[in-house]
């Protein structure tokens, strides 16, 4: 028996999705009953020894070294976000404390009022939404869940239409609360995985993959049932003073057809 360790479970999703081949490694002897690398084979490749990497996986080996770590990574081919989030699983922080919402600062909620043909809202490490100008207010009304954009995604069935690559989506929001688990330890965000995992099978296979720190599209394709299709480009940023907290803006090419729809959907609100 062994007991539950993030970093082990990090390791055997990560091990159970490579193949051989992917890995380099010659598919030797009888026929694999499960699939991905073995134990051993890991282990190899890494330059550790099969009983200490049997240990990692087991959660009975306390602070593998940075060494052991950055081979890991190379091993199964993460990038430098996913690496980050396996360092991160080594280095658990302590004192998980939940955590309450902070009002918006004025003077952001007022920036964002002043973008009147770009919807923008106020996001924190959970994807709740704290505030929205009314351009954003507008291209959500009549959605359910829309506030927190986890649930949304995953909890309300139009989603898969509204978003046109609901993949994408679903699998950078699993993704961030991935790597939130890890980088604010805070209660609240087991709370709300616990939700979306007894509600959404889609939302138990993203989570059992154990990505971290896939990147949101750029462009953001929408298919509003009002007012059509919207092709946006979107960006966050962070906002000074508010750690955890981030800006979404979207806007619309000049002259494109979705400028016109944004237009249309800013008279109607």
């Amino acid at each position: 028996m062994y007991r539950k360790s993030p970093l082990g479970e990090f390791l055997r999703a990560r091990r159970r999705l490579m193949t051989p081949a992917e890995a380099g490694t010659p598919c030797v002897g009888s026929r694999r009953r499960t699939p991905g690398l073995r134990r051993e084979e890991v282990a190899l490749l890494a330059g550790v020894s099969s009983d200490y990497y049997t240990r990692l996986e087991q959660g009975r080996q306390r602070n593998p070294s940075e060494q052991v770590i950055d081979a890991l990574a190379r091993v199964f081919r993460l990038d430098a976000a996913a690496s980050a989030h396996l360092h991160d699983l080594a280095r658990p922080r302590a004192c998980p404390q939940e955590r309450t919402h902070r009002p918006v600062a004025a003077d952001v909620v007022r920036l964002m009022e002043h973008w009147t043909h770009a919807p923008a809202l106020v996001m924190n490490h959970r994807l709740d939404v704290l505030v929205r100008n009314r351009l954003s207010t507008a291209l959500w009304k009549g959605y359910e869940y829309i506030d927190n954009l986890v649930r949304f995604t995953f909890l309300n069935p139009q989603s898969r239409e509204f978003f046109v690559n609901w993949e994408g989506e679903a699998a950078f929001k699993v993704a961030h609360l991935r790597a939130m688990t890890v980088v604010v330890p805070d209660p609240s965000v087991r709370k709300l995985i616990k939700e979306l995992a007894d509600n959404s099978e889609d939302f138990r296979q993203l989570w059992a993959r154990h990505d971290a720190g896939v990147a949101a599209h750029a462009s953001w394709h929408l298919r509003h049932r009002k007012f059509g299709d919207l092709n946006l480009w979107r960006q966050k940023f962070p906002i000074e003073n508010a750690p955890g907290y981030l800006l979404f803006v979207a806007q619309a090419q000049l002259g494109s057809p979705s400028e016109h729809a944004l237009a249309d959907m800013a008279d109607a609100a």
